[in-house]
């Protein structure tokens, strides 16, 4: 990577990109949705765990049964599946048929994020695998705050069909980036046969990094759910400047990205991941009491960004680390299972976010959030515990990861 970026890591990266618009995008839509198709809008925010279950069905599950298919062959199926389902989400009649095209890219999701690691580590150098890693996740994380106002802006004013078409668009150019850039010869490990498969979910050392994964991220989003909210209804923005103050935290989000990757690069997965959950943790519990006041909470609005999606490369390595300790034939099956782990941390904590809205309030969600974050920062500094015990070296450098 010192030369540039490989076109093969940019290509996973749109590809990543556009991934993540259709799904954070439903959260700007589900009002217009609801009225539109004539559904509550608990029924339209169905759509947002629907595709969650993709997620998590399709990231461990479909990994496993596509062991055998070559990884270019496979990731430029997926990128077709996930047009399709924005093509037909566009063209969806109604909640039925729209219910289908969430669930289908939902399970091209999970694959493409456990692969896309996998591809992403081997067209770079070892010692930048995490770096490697956090430079496709920029445009998952990007996408969460800029794909979010933009769907809903063509939403609102060319209808909410018209952004599904747009980002099927996007699909349609990540896939050309994937067959053009992305190589051939990429190896892969020999598939792992179905109990070897079974055998990731038999192993603590790989719960455990499931569970920090679940933990980290049910935290952050028990509050990011609602920042917007925040933003709007405790601070006092208008809605035109909370997605303003939302386009500045994505740039934020995707500086801190990068630093997470080189940061675990640089130090190892165990150190990293403890600073930036504790750091984390710490800016989540601030923003309850800087939420009132316009110049703070912007400053704690630029640190939440430069600190929440942080650890994703870090996870991402330590869990095929693990994995290659502890279940060397099922690594890819592993990373599946981590972004399942993701996604099952993404919808508990929403979903426990909105709990707390209604019983107890908005500025109850950023320190509960901490709390939660802080039992992802116990989890990690266990597992650090228990990798020295068994006298393993925390170094990100002798981390294998692109070597399948």
């Amino acid at each position: 990577m010192s030369r540039g970026i490989p076109l093969a890591l940019l290509a996973l990266t749109l590809g990543a990109y556009a991934i993540g618009t259709t799904e954070f995008v439903i959260v700007g839509l589900i009002p217009t949705i609801a009225a539109d198709l004539g559904v509550s809008l608990p029924s339209a925010g169905l759509l947002v765990s629907l595709y969650a279950l993709g997620v998590a069905v399709g990231a461990p599950v479909l990994t496993a049964l596509t062991g055998r298919v070559p990884r270019k062959t496979l990731l430029v199926a997926l990128m077709v599946l996930f047009t399709l389902g924005n093509v037909i989400a566009w063209m969806a009649p109604g909640y039925g048929s729209l219910i289908v095209a969430r669930v289908l890219t939902g399970l091209a999701h999970g694959v493409f994020f456990s692969i896309g690691s996998i591809i992403a580590t081997s067209v770079v150098p070892k010692e930048k695998a995490a770096s490697a890693i956090a430079i496709m996740f920029t445009g998952l994380t990007v996408a969460l705050v800029t794909g979010v106002p933009l769907g809903t802006f063509i939403g609102q004013h060319l209808g909410w069909r018209a952004t599904f078409l747009a980002v099927a668009a996007l699909g349609v150019i990540a896939l050309i980036g994937s067959l053009l850039f992305v190589p051939r010869n990429l190896q892969r490990s020999e598939p792992a046969t179905f109990g070897q498969q079974l055998s990731v979910l038999a192993q603590p050392r790989l719960l455990l990094v499931y569970a920090i994964t679940a933990l980290g991220y049910g935290g952050t989003f028990l509050s990011f759910t609602y920042l917007a909210s925040i933003l709007q209804d405790v601070t006092g923005f208008s809605a035109n400047a909370v997605s303003g103050v939302l386009l500045v935290y994505g740039v934020s989000v995707a500086i801190g990205n990068l630093w997470g990757g080189r940061l675990a690069d640089r130090r190892g997965p165990i150190p990293a991941l403890k600073l930036i959950f504790g750091l984390l943790a710490a800016v989540l519990f601030v923003l309850t009491f800087t939420a009132y006041n316009t110049w703070l909470v912007l400053l704690t609005v630029l640190a939440l960004g430069a600190v929440a999606f942080g650890n994703v490369p870090g996870l991402q390595v330590y869990v095929v680390k693990q994995a290659q300790r502890f279940a060397p034939q099922a690594a890819d099956v592993a990373s599946g299972l981590n972004i399942a782990a993701f996604n099952v941390g993404i919808a508990l904590g929403a979903s426990l976010g909105g709990l707390v809205v209604d019983h107890f309030g908005l500025m109850h969600t950023p320190w509960l959030g901490a709390l939660v974050v802080m039992g992802a920062l116990g989890l990690t500094v266990l597992s650090g515990r228990l990798d020295r015990r068994d006298g393993v070296a925390d170094r990100a450098e002798g981390i294998a990861v692109g070597a399948h």
